[in-house]
């Protein structure tokens, strides 16, 4: 039996900084992850994919943000268990959860935060009636590497954010790319929308709205693509890459049978304290849940991720008063026995 004072199941960017802050109040974590290293979709799915809304980096390699968070929460010795997923949870007398995974390690916890992500998930694929055959061959639903498509002529289809991300960033990479979307309004942030308009203008990106991929053409591999427009004839674009990107389906998996209330296939916390589930004890962070005014962003995980482990400090240590420090006064008292002093010369003015 694997014990800790919180459990996390899944290792993502929200579930790694939890690590880190739970650690601060002196709380130990175990996280489970399905995958077979910790960083969730950040790694597996988009390692080389820039992220440009965290804090203080103004772009940043998504394999290196969370590359970033594991050194930032290793001083607080997290255990992982990975490559399982999380299949049951038991409640015991002591109010304690004893969660099982598929390969039956069991683990118990006074707390457990469900930072899973968008859970188990496949991408969402154009109903073309020969794509399946393309698949690896010319047709990708990810982008894990950018280099593999320099100096190739690609055609990205969608229009949300990856699509416009990885659009803006294969313009430097790729010899010609041409992104197609079935609106002439995106769904993405809109400083993306912009950088795609501006690059257009430059000749640099050819974009194709409103249109949609209609055929895929090629022998073996991808050699081209169909696009019509609304009331036009069907143009014919050689290319050596067809991206889809129409986002992920995403199921819960085993957790959805754990009794929690679900909507929308997410997890419904009550977001005015703590991000707590109905079953006291059970949170849910990040992508996950869902609220009135929930926005799935990184940043958005970390800060609940930061006041559920203020929560979870009273669940396990009742009646125990916690005082707030800033960490720029206290330092850090990692469990290694290592501790990052506060600068004397903050600690100073604050006195």
């Amino acid at each position: 039996m694997i014990t800790s004072d919180i459990l996390i199941i899944g290792a993502g960017p929200t579930g790694l900084f939890t690590v880190f802050e739970a650690g601060l109040l002196k709380l130990k974590c175990h996280l489970i992850d399905a995958l077979p290293q910790p960083g969730g979709q950040c790694s597996e799915l988009y390692p080389k994919k820039p992220i440009y809304d965290i804090p203080a980096y103004p772009e940043i390699l998504a394999g290196d943000l969370t590359d970033k968070l594991i050194d930032q929460c290793k001083q607080f010795e997290p255990g992982f268990t990975l490559g399982e997923r999380a299949e049951t949870i038991e409640k015991q007398k002591d109010d304690s959860f004893i969660v099982t995974t598929n390969k039956g390690t069991k683990h118990q916890a006074k707390v457990v935060a469900i930072a899973g992500g968008l859970g188990s998930f496949e991408p969402r694929k154009p109903l073309l009636d020969n794509i399946i055959s393309f698949e690896d061959n010319g047709v990708e639903y990810i982008i894990k590497d950018p280099e593999f498509y320099r100096d190739k002529k690609v055609v990205i289809a969608g229009g949300g954010d990856s699509a416009l991300d990885w659009s803006i960033f294969l313009a430097d990479v790729a010899s010609s790319i041409t992104l197609v979307h079935r609106r002439n309004e995106f769904r993405g942030h809109l400083d993306s929308v912009d950088k795609v308009q501006e690059l257009k203008d430059a000749g640099k990106i050819n974009l194709i709205t409103p249109a949609e991929i209609t055929a895929i053409i090629g022998n073996g591999k991808v050699d081209g693509v169909e696009v019509t427009k609304k009331g036009e004839s069907p143009l014919v674009l050689e290319t050596d890459h067809f991206i889809p990107l129409f986002g992920l389906s995403p199921k819960l998996g085993p957790i959805a049978n754990w009794g929690l209330e679900i909507e929308k296939n997410a997890i419904k916390v009550d977001n005015s304290l703590d991000y707590q589930t109905n079953i006291p004890g059970i949170f849910a962070i990040g992508d996950v849940n869902i609220y009135p005014g929930k926005l799935k962003l990184i940043l958005c995980g970390f800060h609940e991720a930061t006041l559920m482990c203020q929560a979870a400090y009273k669940i396990i240590n009742p009646g125990k008063r916690y005082v707030l420090k800033y960490t720029t006064v206290s330092g850090v008292d990692g469990f290694d026995g290592t501790r990052k002093e506060a600068p004397k010369a903050v600690v100073k003015a604050i006195d």
